[in-house]
């Protein structure tokens, strides 16, 4: 295995996953452990939301759609998947963490009810003590169900400290350290309690439409295919213990014991109607059995992964996790709501900001499967590696010429191919460049009249000859200087 090459770009910063057992819960979760040598994973908690809770006997609450006592819930089922790749997986990358950390980071949150932050929890344990340590740097905060062991561990911060000097110390400390990504509100816990009381948390609603159940309805029509049945038996659930673990239409799986009419995902050959007949309650149309059916969470994940895109770093930058717009009223909220990339067709299109990168983000899950079964690594595809002898954050008056070289090569000795485009919408400059790409390196003019402070964004792409084929990204951002 060659050497790693050092990024240009810090690693992502700390991340702790909340999720409840939702079959796109499961597919999120497996995808994620392939992305834990690109991510810096801190915790896996179980958590409850509005659509999954297991219920207290004590208190007269009953379990919704959880699963029975003694199963293996969904994070352990993919850290058992991912532990039985591992060995061929850090063939490919020694930096994957070894299944015994990854098992060391599970823990129970609050579980019990919609939105139950009762008490102290070992889940919200270890968020509190990430947020009050000394580690620097940001944490992200992803809720993949509801928000409420994050509520949690706060309100545990609050009790300790609210009647003490520090208080607002800390409170200062913890809201510069700690951001929460969301996949919607699953329960009023960060409405409720979260936003009034920790106002200067950032929070990000990252949910996609293209990483969720309908993906169909805003992916390219010439990347449809990679959601399709023959497509996702190839390259998904046919490769090695993760693909088979992955949830697709019409696997025969449950998400809970019993009769769940929410749950029909697993049935193959119904219509809608005869769904409807059977009980259940049918707001997706069933799929042909074997293709894709959701991972709406992992556009929380996606924003971490070291791609060289670095979306972590500003919401409005975009990336694998789409790109979410600045609340202009609260600067610490953005969503993805209402975000509309320009399409190849020049049209603003809905979640293009997240659709636009689907057949990148399918073919490098594919090609990472194939290591889970690969144990010579001469025998798969890597990424390329790619430098930009520039630099990637960069400050040039206006009216000057910009150019930006890219070394790049290939741990197989595959061909590359270089696409270099302005993002526009990520940049605060209205200006449109006129590059003039020539393989490895681009030119371009800054505007005359640009105003300094304001950014163009601009997007290296180097796409290996490869099966499947992968792509390095670099995003180089230039400031508009200041030279009076």
């Amino acid at each position: 295995m060659p050497d790693i090459v050092a990024p240009q770009e810090p690693r992502p910063p700390r991340t702790i996953v909340t999720t409840d057992p939702e079959l796109d819960d499961l597919n999120s979760m497996l995808r994620m452990l392939l992305y834990s040598n690109e991510l810096d994973i801190r915790g896996l908690v179980y958590s409850s939301s509005q659509f999954h809770y297991a219920g207290n006997p004590d208190l007269g609450i009953s379990p919704h759609r959880w699963p029975a006592e003694g199963e293996r819930l969904h994070i352990d089922q993919a850290v058992d998947a991912y532990a039985a790749a591992y060995p061929n997986l850090v063939r490919h990358d020694g930096r994957y963490p070894s299944p015994e950390r990854l098992r060391g980071l599970v823990a129970w949150g609050n579980v019990e009810n919609v939105g139950d932050m009762r008490e102290d929890t070992p889940g919200s344990d270890l968020i509190r003590a990430a947020l009050l340590d000394d580690e620097p740097g940001q944490i992200f905060l992803q809720v993949w169900g509801g928000p409420n062991t994050i509520a949690r561990a706060l309100r545990s911060i609050e009790e300790d400290y609210r009647h003490t000097p520090e208080w607002e110390t800390i409170r200062a400390s913890i809201e510069a350290k700690a951001v929460i990504t969301s996949f919607g509100q699953q329960d009023d816990t960060f409405t409720d309690y979260i936003k009034p009381t920790w106002p200067g948390i950032e929070n990000r609603e990252v949910a996609t439409t293209v990483w969720g159940y309908f993906a169909r309805h805003v992916a390219d029509p010439e990347d449809l295919h990679l959601l399709e049945p023959d497509w996702t038996r190839d390259n998904i659930s046919n490769v090695g213990p993760m693909g088979a673990a992955y949830r697709v239409w019409g696997d025969g799986r449950q998400m809970a014991a019993g009769f769940d009419r929410e749950d029909y995902f697993g049935l193959a050959g119904h219509s809608a109607d005869e769904l409807k007949n059977l009980g259940y309650w049918v707001w997706m149309p069933p799929q042909p059995a074997g293709g894709f059916i959701s991972e709406g969470d992992s556009s929380n994940f996606a924003l971490l992964v070291a791609n060289g895109l670095r979306s972590w770093e500003h919401p409005s930058w975009g990336g694998w996790g789409g790109r979410q717009a600045v609340d202009s009223d609260d600067p610490r909220s953005s969503s993805n709501k209402g975000v509309r990339d320009e399409g190849p067709d020049g049209r603003p299109r809905d979640d293009w900001a997240a659709a636009r990168w689907l057949r990148m983000i399918q073919h490098d899950f594919a090609g990472r499967l194939r290591w889970t079964v690969t144990a010579d690594f001469g025998a798969a595809n890597h990424h390329p590696s790619v430098v930009i002898e520039e630099g990637v954050d960069l400050r040039r008056p206006a009216g000057s010429t910009v150019r930006l070289t890219a070394r790049a090569s290939d741990p197989d000795g595959d061909s590359l191919t270089y696409r270099w485009w302005q993002y526009r919408e990520a940049g605060t400059s209205s200006a449109e460049l006129d590059l003039e790409p020539n393989g490895d390196t681009v030119s371009f003019a800054l505007p005359a009249d640009a105003v300094a402070g304001e950014t163009v964004h601009v997007i290296l792409e180097v796409t290996d000859s490869g099966s499947p084929p992968l792509t390095a990204c670099k995003r180089v951002v230039v400031e508009i200087a200041d030279i009076s």
